[in-house]
């Protein structure tokens, strides 16, 4: 036995998971064996999937918390800021993203290992299932050769031989060892419960498996699609986009705390199994499999001896002693009896049938077949399967808190948004340097102001007014028409000069600031204030 508990070993992962604490609703500590049918093992599991609600409530708390201190200290930002510093922000929103991108690898790797543990399961259930269907058929066919082939031809060559007692005794010794056939085959343990139950099993499983397989696996991808989302609505700075991501991210988060905890009950649960799963499949199996039957297969140890292995041999030695009967009949009877020849070799045809079933039920009583089966479905569900639950666990625990962080940093672009909001409406309309006076189509007050162009294409005629002036071309540009040449390339022209106004002089031509310049006291008076806004 010593031997045979080499061939599995569990993880241990699977020890640490099963040392989790157990308690049940009313706080009380329970028995960590596993033992699913009871209510209190149950309540212990349920338990420890509240460690997801657990988590949510610590995120809303925080995402709480974290909403009244922007509200707060949203009145102390310094209204003179033109641009507020988001380099904090920048980094917060980068490192979540990194983190939920990570998250979403582990994920990944983890649903496929606890995918690739549960087909392992599944594969070896359905190999079980189709020995032990094999067994039963086997079984099933040989007792129907043996009570009903045999027994008929044994009662026409009973009528036959009437008259011949020393053959009569030969009929007699065959029909004794036909009963012991029939005897030593229902004395085989009726599995055929197992099987039924092998095939329900693998059925739920794989169905089970294939619809959390694709949870997961939308979730990963809404994970992915929120960081690009957010990517894109914190570039753009759209609020309609930010809501979406805001609703997306509030149901990725409550998925992954409601994961978690799925998550670590299961894995918990099987590990509880992982660490002693002998005990479990011989209590379960023990009302219709004795306890040296369930050991030999789940051990499969040298120093067991095979359960079956008497049956088996008196079975075969019956067969064997009947071969032997009916040659010997034939070479004796058939002369005086030819009507028996033809019952004698049906006999002799159904003997080989059995006697070759016989032998494939010998090779599928063997342990070494459903043993390996066993030892498969445990390294694909402790191995494969529980590390693969860790990963996701893992995956829920980093997503959980990288997301509420997400949150936290689209409530402060959404207060940014807001303080930018307030200081386009802050600013001067009448500002020309303002992009919203520039897009203004038409201002009452300005529909009786001359144009400056207007005014001096009139003053070209009135050359005495205008004194000889220095050579233009002499004249070093202001400053702010050399700053308009260094960054747009070419100055800009306006149609009026902006006098009086207490904004920046804009910048004109030089044709246009000499012909203004130019201008007399009475033409000034002539004009009035057109040119003052």
């Amino acid at each position: 036995m010593a031997t045979a508990r080499l061939d599995y070993v569990a993880p241990w992962w699977t020890y640490w998971l099963h040392n989790f604490p157990h308690f049940n609703f009313f706080f009380q500590s329970i028995d960590n064996t596993f033992k699913p049918e009871e209510a209190s093992y149950q309540q212990s599991l349920i338990f420890l999937a509240s460690v997801g609600a657990v988590g949510l409530g610590l995120s809303m708390l925080v995402l709480a918390v974290f909403l009244v201190c922007l509200c707060c200290c949203r009145k102390d930002i310094d209204e003179e800021a033109k641009r507020p510093n988001t380099c904090c922000l920048t980094w917060s929103a980068a490192i979540t993203g990194l983190i939920i991108c990570s998250a979403v690898g582990v994920g990944f790797y983890g649903n496929s290992e606890t995918n690739d543990g549960v087909y392992q399961l599944t594969y070896s259930l359905s190999n079980a299932n189709h020995t032990l269907g094999g067994i039963n058929n086997l079984v099933a066919g040989t007792l129907g050769n043996v009570q009903t082939g045999l027994k008929q031809h044994l009662e026409r060559l009973d009528e036959i031989f009437a008259a011949k007692s020393e053959f009569l005794n030969s009929l007699r010794f065959m029909q004794m060892m036909v009963n012991n056939v029939i005897h030593e085959m229902m004395a085989l343990p009726d599995i055929n419960k197992a099987n039924v139950n092998l095939a329900a099993i693998a059925d739920q499983t794989a169905l089970v498996e294939y619809y959390r397989w694709l949870t997961y696996l939308l979730l990963l991808i809404l994970d992915l699609v929120i960081c690009l989302a957010m990517c894109l609505g914190m570039a753009k700075q759209s609020r309609w986009l930010l809501i979406t991501i805001m609703a997306f991210v509030v149901l990725s988060m409550i998925l992954s705390w409601a994961s978690l905890g799925a998550g670590t009950a299961t894995a918990v649960g099987t590990s509880d199994f992982c660490v002693s799963p002998d005990k479990y499949i011989v209590n379960q199996t023990k009302d219709f499999l004795t306890a040296d039957v369930a050991h030999y297969y789940l051990f499969c140890s040298p120093n067991l001896p095979n359960p079956f292995q008497q049956s088996l041999t008196i079975c075969q030695r019956s067969l064997t002693t009947m071969q032997i009967q009916i040659q010997g009949l034939l070479q004796i009877t058939v002369p005086i009896f030819p009507t028996a020849e033809r019952d004698l070799l049906g006999i002799q045809r159904l003997l080989n049938s059995t006697e070759f079933s016989l032998h494939q039920l010998t090779a599928l009583l063997d342990c070494r077949g459903l043993h390996k089966d066993y030892l498969d479905a445990l390294m694909g569900v402790c191995y494969d399967g529980v590390e693969g639950l860790l990963y996701l666990s893992l995956f829920s625990l980093l997503a959980g808190c990288a997301l509420s962080a997400m949150l936290c940093a689209i409530f402060r672009v959404w207060t940014l948004m807001g303080s930018r909001d307030k200081e386009y409406d802050d600013i001067d309309e009448e500002d020309p340097f303002n992009p919203q006076a520039r897009r203004m189509s038409y201002n009452p007050r300005r529909s009786n102001i001359h144009s400056f162009c207007s005014y001096t294409s009139s003053l070209g005629s009135q050359a005495s007014i205008q004194p000889p002036l220095p050579s233009a071309s002499n004249a070093s540009p202001p400053e702010y028409m050399n700053q308009s040449m260094l960054f747009g390339g070419s100055p800009r022209y306006e149609n009026a000069p902006l006098i009086g106004r207490g904004s920046p002089p804009p910048s004109y031509s030089p044709s246009m600031r000499t012909t203004y310049l130019s201008m007399t006291d009475a033409q000034i008076r002539h004009f009035g204030t057109d040119f003052q806004a």
